[in-house]
């Protein structure tokens, strides 16, 4: 998500470090502050009564006699911001309702919002936490909407429920009974879309609510539409009563003012995020967690999360043990490379380090280099990986012309190889060793 509200984020770091270089703050300083952080939501296509209410909120409380008083009032002010963009998009991350056995979650949106894509992201998701989704396909308009069902359906080692062209009503009625019978406690309608928003669309969506009787409606909308997102979402909730939001292409999204509006808007919490076009691409929405990216504070638990995935603990503790020993080879470096693919953008994954989003302002790590380095370590012999110090002139001249790369790549590898040893042979004895991995 290394886009996501970049524009919004620069500009707040920007007018909070003018802030936090002073000591006590004037009324007018902080005014002005406000009139910034007001213009640089706009700007980021915030809806204008929500950025509006915003601003009144903050300034109310930064202009307390506890902020004016504070021997820190430029930090007090930047954690008011902080619990404000909180605040606004829900104050804690809202679950899916999943008490019901089984839990029926139709989805619904315009076309082209990636709804049927997110239906394989949620079936994979549901699947990953123990759960047994099936996926039914109620879309039968759109040419190839059934067979894209399918595949993503695969892709997610999720069940397809599907009975062609029938009515959409009497499909998803047949696949709830099909459910219960199987033991399929999870639910996944994909309905139609359209367009834009119509009579007939809504009357359909009406028909299956009313038979069906979810638990979850879930809208999904595209994030880089902006403001039309939000006028999409108080549609869909004015006729359907939504339960919540998925928020798709927000890894694309540099303004994010859908984001921040949506649930002051409609009423109505964002429950996930597509982050990416792979199928494991789905976050719940932690409003703190975006908050502090925002700030760029980074998301040190979202970060830990992904290692936590990508790595297992036994794993964890075998590479702490080799750095201890200091005997961490390039076989090593290969697994971590495989690791840290596993773990999505490079990018991302940096700027998720607190204070980072800063240092690397307007930086793109080339993410390229990941297999170049790759390259370099595969035309090592086994020992020459296992024992670096051996690769001297003719063996770096010979890994190059294998690797496709020159000297100069192969000399630069080894010596980030060295300074990654001697950094942890640094850290060596220090508590929290694992907690890095």
């Amino acid at each position: 998500m290394a886009s996501l509200f970049s524009n919004l984020s620069e500009r707040l770091n920007h007018i909070f470090s003018k802030l936090t270089k002073r000591g006590k703050l004037t009324e007018l300083e902080i005014k002005e502050a406000m009139r910034e952080v007001r213009i640089a939501l706009l700007e980021a296509d915030v809806n204008y009564m929500v950025a509006k209410q915003f601003i009144n909120n903050v300034s109310e409380k930064a202009l307390g006699e506890e902020v004016m008083r504070s021997l820190t009032p430029g930090q007090m002010v930047i954690k008011i911001v902080k619990d404000e963009l909180t605040k606004l998009m829900s104050s804690t991350e809202q679950k899916l309702n999943l008490s019901s056995n089984p839990t029926i979650i139709m989805m619904c949106g315009l076309q082209g919002a990636g709804k049927t894509t997110m239906c394989g992201k949620l079936g994979a998701y549901l699947k990953k936490s123990g759960r047994k989704p099936l996926l039914v396909a109620c879309d039968i308009y759109r040419p190839a909407a059934i067979n894209q069902l399918q595949v993503v359906g695969k892709q997610a080692n999720c069940e397809v429920f599907e009975r062609g062209t029938q009515n959409p009503v009497k499909t998803a009625k047949q696949a709830i009974d099909h459910a219960r019978k199987q033991g399929f406690d999870v639910v996944i309608i994909d309905t139609a879309g359209r367009l834009h928003i119509n009579e007939e669309l809504m009357n359909e969506l009406k028909e299956i609510k009313k038979e069906v009787k979810p638990h979850e409606i879930l809208l999904v909308v595209d994030a880089m539409t902006g403001q039309d997102a939000v006028t999409i979402s108080e549609s869909f909730n004015k006729d359907l009563d939504i339960s919540g939001v998925i928020l798709t292409k927000l890894d694309g999204d540099t303004r994010g003012g859908a984001a921040l509006s949506i649930k002051a808007i409609t009423g109505k919490p964002i429950k996930f995020s597509g982050v990416g076009e792979k199928i494991g691409d789905i976050e719940p929405f932690y409003p703190d967690r975006i908050a502090s990216r925002i700030l760029g504070m980074g998301d040190v638990l979202s970060l830990i999360e992904k290692a936590q995935e990508a790595v297992s603990e036994e794993e964890a503790k075998k590479l702490e043990e080799k750095f201890r020993e200091n005997s961490f080879t390039f076989e090593d470096y290969l697994v971590q490379m495989e690791n840290l693919k596993k773990m999505g953008s490079l990018n991302d994954i940096v700027r998720m380090i607190p204070g980072m989003s800063n240092k690397l302002k307007g930086v793109n790590i080339d993410e390229k280099q990941l297999a170049v380095n790759k390259a370099i370590i595969q035309s090592m012999t086994k020992e020459e990986r296992v024992n670096p110090e051996i690769i001297k002139a003719s063996r770096r001249k010979r890994i190059a012309e294998g690797s496709g790369t020159s000297i100069q790549q192969v000399n630069q590898l080894l010596k980030q190889f060295e300074q990654s040893k001697e950094m942890m042979k640094q850290l060596k004895g220090k508590k929290g060793l694992r907690g890095m991995f």
